[in-house]
């Protein structure tokens, strides 16, 4: 039986500072890999306040809006067996209603994954690595209020197959998890509201909120020699919202 062993390897988790990615990043480093994150914001002790751990993580400020600022940071990494691109922002209140909202979580949801993508290529292909991006269940629903939120979460899972078919060639597997409602800060507005919760929890068949865990496990999968044979798939990891 294939255990789900990194040891060894290197990772990096776009947005590996909290939520989901975050929990994503420790589900590596538990597992043996050496585990690098990005953020925003200048040091890891920074996010300690929202329940973030990076101890054991290596940390790096980095805005992936900025192409350079990737490729400086890219350089600093020479070798890479796992790209994790879980990066992501939303605007409420009506701001993705404005371009210049709309194009912001464009920029950081899905220009910002190709831009990753990219300059990772040549050590991507070394290794024959796995890139696996975190998209959404608004890719295939749509998130009411959430316009750019939405199209940039479907855009992911088109840019994922198009990799996934272009890189094959190469022994880049590329693969997406969707995940359904976590309970992050980015969702705190759904969380947060009790009647917003409960409508929500009441369309999920198994009647929970997910977990970073929950969404740790389905990429540790996609990364690992399990799915050896999976390319351009995305899996929704919702607790079956997709069926209600």
């Amino acid at each position: 039986m294939i255990d789900l062993d990194f040891d060894g390897m290197t990772v990096l988790v776009v947005g590996g500072s909290s939520g989901i990615g975050n929990g994503i990043a420790h589900a590596f480093q538990e597992r043996g890999a050496v585990t690098h994150v990005w953020g925003t914001r200048p040091r890891p002790e920074d996010y300690v306040e929202e329940g973030s751990d990076l101890a054991r993580l290596a940390y790096a400020a980095v805005d992936v809006s900025d192409g350079e600022a990737i490729g400086a940071a890219a350089a600093m990494i020479p070798t890479l067996d796992v790209l994790v691109l879980a990066q992501g922002t939303v605007i409420y209140g009506g701001g993705e209603n404005r371009m210049d909202g709309f194009r912001r979580v464009i920029e950081v949801n899905q220009t910002s994954v190709m831009a990753c993508a990219m300059a990772f290529y040549d050590k991507l292909a070394r290794t024959r690595a796995s890139v696996i991006v975190i998209s959404s269940t608004s890719a295939f629903q749509p998130a009411r209020g959430n316009p750019a939120y939405s199209a940039s979460k479907a855009g992911v899972v088109g840019l994922t197959r198009a990799l996934a078919s272009a890189w094959a060639r190469d022994g880049i597997r590329v693969n997406s998890v969707a995940p359904g409602l976590v309970d992050t800060k980015l969702t705190a507005v759904t969380t947060k509201n009790p009647k917003r919760l409960a409508a929500t929890l009441a369309r999920i068949p198994l009647r929970r909120l997910g977990t970073p865990k929950d969404m740790a496990g389905a990429v540790l999968f996609l990364a690992s020699p399990l799915a050896a044979y999976v390319i351009g798939v995305t899996i929704p990891v919702d607790g079956g919202l997709l069926l209600a």
